[in-house]
């Protein structure tokens, strides 16, 4: 199970899960011992702080998932970057997404086959909770049009 559960990212490792009637939320915590600098590109091992990540992603057997991680939060170590701290970032999502690629994908994917209010319901109901607001955003990300 815990193979299964640490795949968003090999940098991350398994802590817990919590699973109810509607909902999975699965928590996963930084192994990485240091940080880029998506700024500078500057490599550093000190540790500012850490917070917690929340993301959405596909469900599993028809159960909303929701991400935690705790992230680590570095100092910048170049003096000539105007960012002091960063956070680390993972492939799987975008910076400041709330949703993984994967779940865009499948928002864009639905949205592309009805409008934006039919495939919200759809979406809310049996994926994840979007807005009409979020399919036309990602829509206009993608050059696509929202309807």
């Amino acid at each position: 199970m815990t193979k299964i559960l640490s795949l968003p990212d090999k940098q991350l490792s398994y802590i817990s899960q919590e699973i109810s009637e509607a909902k999975i939320i699965l928590r996963f915590k930084s192994k990485s011992k240091q940080g880029k600098c998506p700024y500078c590109g500057e490599e550093s091992k000190k540790v500012h702080s850490f917070y917690t990540r929340k993301l959405q992603d596909l469900p599993i057997q028809g159960k909303k998932v929701k991400l935690e991680m705790e992230i680590k939060k570095y100092f910048c170590n170049n003096k000539e970057c105007k960012n002091k701290t960063f956070a680390e970032t993972f492939e799987f999502y975008e910076p400041n997404a709330t949703k993984t690629k994967r779940l865009q994908e499948e928002i864009i994917r639905v949205s592309l086959t009805q409008s934006s209010v039919s495939a919200s319901k759809y979406l809310r109901t049996s994926v994840a909770e979007v807005g009409k607001s979020t399919i036309c955003n990602l829509l206009k990300k993608g050059r696509t049009g929202c309807g």
